[in-house]
């Protein structure tokens, strides 16, 4: 009998937070929806300075892709460690790449 009810509150647990998780992912999701109609809102209608919203979209571009790794990608889970290394090793070493081509333009 004690084994039925500690199964069954487990499942109950189990339950509520994948219930709690979708809420999240939900959340997340109509953030990402609002983000992309506010760029495509700038891009068509021109109401800022152009250097002004090429900064502003890529603003919006890192919050969507940091909404995809932390929700959809579970990076915010334990055991993602490695990952998130490589992840922002690639990260850098592409900063790295662009920096330097654009400095060696320019200079």
């Amino acid at each position: 009998m004690t084994e039925n009810t500690s199964s069954s509150k487990l499942t109950e647990f189990q339950k509520q937070k994948n219930k709690e998780e979708m809420k999240r992912h939900m959340i997340s999701f109509a953030l990402m929806i609002v983000a992309t109609l506010i760029a495509f809102t700038i891009v068509a209608t021109g109401v800022m300075d152009r250097m002004f919203a090429v900064f502003f979209l890529l603003t919006l571009a890192t919050i969507q892709v940091a909404f995809q790794f932390i929700y959809f990608m579970h990076m915010k889970d334990k055991g993602h460690g490695l990952p998130i290394v490589m992840i922002v090793g690639g990260s850098w070493a592409a900063f790295l790449t662009i920096f330097g081509l654009v400095a060696a333009v320019w200079w």
